[in-house]
């Protein structure tokens, strides 16, 4: 054979044993790209996505879009050709696999958290919108989780509300741990609550649930040297009116911010918080009204852009990575509260735009 042909099928040989590699060699990355955006203030799939019952609301304009990111699930196995491809695309973000799913979390398990986080976002937008509108908000303690195996388990669950711990009142979440850790292991304890059958019957009615009440005595066993019945006490939250969020094939908290300020315009006499402007954003959401850093901030900026946005609120602690590669046309609104969005939204709606607080890389 020739040394010519002999070396080019070498060669072409060599190509196809890199080829066949890149495909079948897995690697250790997952991948990020833009996700759907939608506005808070329309609809989605033919409904919308915020729904007032019980309180009177105003019309809107313009978009409050919450912004997702679009990600591979936790078994998917990237092989080399495909991590390249999306290092090299602009619109995604190859990362380690371990970022997304620490600990070798499972699909199933990943489902479970981002429909928790979810919820709870949810919740949290809620109590951050109406304490921003000053409208009043009850709240108790409830038996959020229930140890499994625990003293408690079979005898408390979750939705009870704790009204007292050996007859002592329970004014806040923290004080159900302090009155049980007073005990030493193998002491009985003796919690009066209302069962969270008559309780949700009469959140359902917007009342603040008064009874029946029945005590439950629990034997407290050792944990780290404390005594504890293996529950965790939460707060929850009676609304005076009903706030529901429609919206499926969504998980993660990162929309809080956004379903909050839907909330606060649709419940704001004259509405209209966007001046007919077109807003998408992101962020975490606590009951206090605190906006917290998110995950893919590159991708839900592209997101927003593609999708026409003009204004995108981002969480302070997002900022600067925001500000690296920020999309053409859109201009970033640096917000660290509820409060703050809504007098940026004010800003954007009387056409002050020079006075809103932008992002920049850091150390610039």
């Amino acid at each position: 054979m020739p040394r010519r042909t002999a070396t080019l099928l070498a060669s072409t040989l060599m190509l196809i044993a890199l080829l066949c590699a890149g495909v079948l060699i897995p690697v250790p990355y997952a991948e990020m790209s833009p996700g759907p955006t939608v506005n808070t203030l329309g609809d989605h799939n033919g409904e919308p996505v915020l729904q007032i019952s019980g309180r009177k609301t105003y019309p809107t304009t313009g978009n409050l879009n919450m912004t997702t990111v679009r990600v591979t699930g936790p078994d998917y196995n990237m092989n080399l050709f495909e991590a390249v491809y999306g290092w090299l695309d602009p619109n995604s973000a190859v990362v380690p696999h371990k970022t997304l799913y620490p600990d070798g979390q499972t699909a199933e398990q990943a489902d479970q958290q981002n429909a928790e986080e979810f919820s709870q976002s949810q919740e949290s937008a809620k109590v951050a919108a109406l304490q921003q509108l000053h409208v009043p908000l009850a709240s108790q303690t409830v038996v959020g989780a229930v140890v499994k195996d625990k003293p408690a388990d079979g005898l408390l669950h979750a939705g009870d509300v704790i009204k007292a711990v050996d007859g002592k009142t329970v004014q806040q979440a923290g004080d159900v741990a302090k009155l049980v850790t007073r005990h030493k292991p193998g002491e009985k304890v003796v919690f009066t609550v209302i069962p969270a059958k008559d309780a949700a019957a009469a959140e359902k009615q917007g009342k603040r649930p008064e009874g029946p009440e029945k005590q439950v005595t629990i034997t407290t066993v050792a944990d780290g040297g404390r005594a504890v019945v293996g529950i965790q006490a939460q707060v929850d939250h009676i609304f005076p009116f009903t706030i529901d969020v429609k919206l499926a094939d969504v998980g993660g908290p990162s929309a809080g911010l956004m379903f909050a300020l839907g909330i606060v315009d649709k419940l704001t006499p004259g509405g209209n918080l966007t001046g007919g402007k077109f807003v998408a954003g992101t962020g975490t959401i606590d009951d206090q009204g605190k906006v917290g850093p998110i995950g893919g901030i590159s991708m839900k900026t592209i997101g927003a852009r593609d999708k026409g946005a003009e204004f995108f609120l981002t969480p302070a602690e997002n900022c600067a990575a925001a500000a690296k590669d920020t999309p053409s046309g859109l201009k970033l609104v640096k917000v660290g509260t509820i409060g703050d969005a809504v007098k940026a939204l004010e800003k954007i709606r009387n056409h002050d735009t020079a006075g809103l607080p932008s992002c920049s890389p850091a150390g610039r």
